[in-house]
């Protein structure tokens, strides 16, 4: 398919903005780093900014085959996610039908049609979070004190504005909140054929309500046997934090409250939808219990294997396939 003039020019000038920098961090030519950059997109499927994220250039061609880069990562998208199912995890309104048993939260969708609805259900619980049925990178999620608010006008501007899907505020357990206070710190939990290959602590770090790590945010891997943090957290930008840099609570080391909750929620939910084998879940650990807050078809995979994550510098395509080896077996 070809591209527009307007797409290739921000494909060049994204190829050619990696390779500055590659070529700027390793002090080598721009011509090598090029050339580089092109095989590994040929022989790895790795976009630019895999390359430089990843620090391709500085892995041997063995390191280079466990990275899961975005080529691969579409592919299992591909193989394991049947779109006739995916529109369960787009549309949150569906996604909350289906997966009500795991939320641990009420909520309520707005029709134009249920103003008493909404009124009985701020009085139950005076703050709310709203939310487009439909949205991606927590855009337009917003938390509402309604008493501060004509409930009638709430309710039609929430509904002129699309954020029709109404929560309950999640209250997240005392550790997890001290990392950052405004936003929930969720565990992100990715199953791959009913199988948990990775976890990961999203942590806000703005004055943002999201811990997303494409909005700022930072992200950690959990050991997924033990549900402890090893490793400082990472930005998108590659700086390491072994201490929140605004709260300044300590990372490293931090034991997840409840985690094999967490474990055995997504096992349980990953068999809801089986079409959909490769997922990505949030789930928030309160003081009481643990909730699905959301979940992806479309994992991101800039968060897998991090340099300052990585054990000998091997990425987490190798447990992927194990993943789908154990899987033949059975």
């Amino acid at each position: 398919m070809n591209l527009t003039k307007e797409k290739r020019k921000k494909k060049k000038t994204n190829i050619f903005s990696e390779t500055n920098r590659a070529a700027k961090r390793m002090d080598k030519k721009r011509i090598t780093i090029f050339w580089d950059m092109i095989k590994c997109a040929i022989k790895y499927k790795a976009n630019p900014n895999d390359y430089y994220t990843f620090k391709m250039y500085e892995m041997t061609k063995y390191e280079r085959l466990t990275i899961i880069t975005k080529g691969i990562n579409n592919e299992y998208c591909t193989k394991y996610n049947n779109p006739k199912y995916t529109h369960f995890f787009h549309n949150k309104s569906e996604f909350n039908k289906v997966f009500d048993n795991y939320l641990n939260r009420d909520w309520l969708e707005l029709n134009g049609k249920n103003k008493i609805a909404f009124a009985e259900f701020c009085k139950k619980h005076p703050v709310i979070i709203a939310k487009p049925s439909i949205s991606q990178n927590g855009n337009k999620i917003e938390k509402f004190d309604t008493t501060e608010w004509k409930l009638k006008d709430l309710y039609e501007e929430l509904v002129e504005n699309k954020q029709t899907l109404i929560e309950e505020v999640i209250e997240q357990c005392d550790k997890l909140n001290k990392l950052h206070l405004e936003s929930i710190n969720t565990i992100r939990v990715v199953t791959l054929l009913g199988k948990i290959v990775a976890c990961y602590l999203k942590i806000g770090n703005n004055h943002k309500i999201v811990d997303n790590y494409s909005e700022e945010g930072l992200i950690v891997p959990i050991d997924i046997h033990t549900g402890s943090i090893i490793y400082p957290a990472v930005n998108k930008y590659g700086t390491t934090y072994e201490h929140h840099p605004i709260t300044k609570k300590q990372i490293v080391g931090l034991q997840i409250p409840r985690f094999q909750e967490v474990i055995e929620l997504c096992e349980n939910a990953c068999v809801e939808i089986p079409e959909v084998g490769y997922v990505g879940w949030d789930i928030v650990v309160g003081s009481r219990n643990c909730s699905l807050l959301d979940a992806t078809e479309f994992p991101e995979h800039e968060i897998y294997g991090l340099p300052a994550h990585r054990e000998g510098n091997v990425g987490l395509l190798p447990v992927f396939k194990q993943a789908e080896e154990r899987e033949l077996e059975q």
